[in-house]
């Protein structure tokens, strides 16, 4: 009963310790660590730069000293004959006699270290080793460059559902008022039934945009924890203000920031490539060389006609040897001429994408720049427009209940605000969106 007890609260505290690992509420910073935390694709980013420490390594090994040992048992079936002269013996000339020059059974033990002196290929595999992981940090650079830009893109659909939920359910609320008012006027013969109708009309869209809305509301929960790592269906709650944010993201600064595409991690990657051509070059020119390896080893052999190995009286014989071998290319049919020159084509077509990606580089600039400041003009310009469109359909309203305006006009002047509460949001939405775009390219974010 003890022993159960104690397996029990194990189990709760351990179950708890995890259960709190995953956080139920995210700013959109503590969204953007949590994801470069668990995000898988950053996760993977991350095994990828210990794989290529781990490659570095076992290159560096293969130019150290290795040693392997050996043991050997043999048991002739049927021994091996050689035949000598008989008159060696004292027989007759022209005869020979049958003869055994090893004993049945032997057992052999025997340990090799071996040392490259010099091989080309090897220098440039340790320079290729530290590109490699050159290669993989900016790879995971890249990475959660892109994993940060995906959860503010994420986070800001989350808050752009939300707020469009709350301002339908709001125009809802409005309307039906509205309908209810001028259902009782039509009822009392002092409206039109046309104008009644207007109203439902409008109230329907509303209520079928209400249930779309509602739909990807719940499609943007599930991205956003998909893009954090968490499981789609965990309960997340976002503590930041659409607005709030939006005015935390206008930076006008951002916007001079120096263009210098060296420092971007796409020029870095595009480098990676041309460094890495350049090696295949050193590499493939590395085979004109001559390499050269050393050798020694020791070891003890054991013969006998029956299985005494084991035993104290075996007698063991020693030996040990000492080698340099050199192998030196001399003639390939031109096969090594035709990878260097295969080697060296591809270098220049490395160096020709580089330059293709510096141009690319300084145009996704420009436009990433220009998209941002017409964002945040949009926003400027939307808000004024939501202000106006307020107002003017505040007016019809107005207008409207007393006769002045016909149900026509202030069916138009909702649609029209309506449609500019939406335009509002999206700016908004866009502000934050692009100036991750911008930051992204730029690599201008420090972790």
């Amino acid at each position: 009963m003890k022993h159960t007890y104690i397996l029990l609260v194990s189990i709760f505290f351990t179950s708890s310790i995890f259960s709190q690992e995953i956080p139920s509420q995210f700013t959109l910073e503590e969204a953007i660590d949590y994801a470069l935390e668990n995000n898988r694709a950053a996760k993977n980013a991350v095994r990828e730069v210990e794989a290529s420490e781990q490659q570095k390594k076992e290159t560096t090994a293969t130019g150290l000293p290795q040693i392997d040992g050996a043991i050997d048992y043999q048991n002739w079936i049927k021994q091996q004959v050689s035949l000598l002269p008989a008159e060696i013996a004292g027989g007759d000339p022209g005869t020979f006699v049958p003869v055994y020059f090893s004993p049945k059974q032997s057992v052999s033990a025997f340990a090799t270290l071996n040392q490259l002196i010099f091989d080309g290929s090897y220098i440039v595999g340790l320079q290729s080793a530290k590109v490699y992981l050159e290669i993989s940090e900016n790879s995971k650079t890249k990475t959660d460059l892109e994993v940060r830009q995906a959860v503010i893109n994420a986070y800001g659909n989350v808050l752009l559902a939300d707020e469009n939920l709350l301002i339908a359910n709001k125009n809802i609320e409005v309307l039906e008022k509205n309908l209810n008012e001028t259902t009782k006027i039509y009822e009392n013969g002092l409206a039109e039934e046309e104008s009644v109708e207007q109203l439902q009309i409008t109230l329907t869209g509303l209520e079928n945009y209400l249930s779309k809305i509602s739909r990807l509301k719940d499609l943007s929960y599930k991205m956003f924890n998909i893009t954090l790592g968490i499981d789609l269906n965990e309960p997340t709650i976002l503590t930041d203000n659409l607005e709030t944010l939006t005015l935390q993201n206008i930076s006008l600064e951002l916007l001079s920031v120096d263009e210098n595409v060296e420092n971007t991690i796409d020029y870095q990657i595009a480098k990676n490539q041309e460094y890495t051509r350049e090696l295949l070059l050193k590499l493939e020119k590395s085979s004109y060389l001559p390499s050269l390896n050393a050798f020694i080893n020791a070891g003890y052999s054991g013969f006998d006609d029956k299985f005494t190995f084991a035993t104290n009286n075996q007698k063991w014989y020693g030996s040990s040897l000492l080698g340099v071998s050199m192998s030196i290319p001399i003639f390939s049919s031109g096969m090594r001429s035709a990878s260097t020159q295969q080697a060296k084509i591809d270098l220049e077509i490395a160096k020709e994408n580089l330059t293709e990606t510096v141009q690319q580089l300084k145009f996704q600039i420009a436009n990433a720049k220009s998209d941002y400041q017409f964002a945040i003009e949009e926003y400027e310009n939307k808000s004024i427009n939501l202000n106006l469109a307020e107002r003017i359909e505040k007016k019809n309203q107005t207008k409207f209940f007393e006769g002045i305006a016909s149900s026509f006009d202030l069916r138009q002047a909702q649609t029209q605000l309506y449609s500019a509460q939406q335009e509002y949001l999206q700016s908004m939405f866009d502000v934050i969106t692009k100036k991750a775009e911008l930051e992204t390219i730029l690599n201008t974010v420090n972790y």
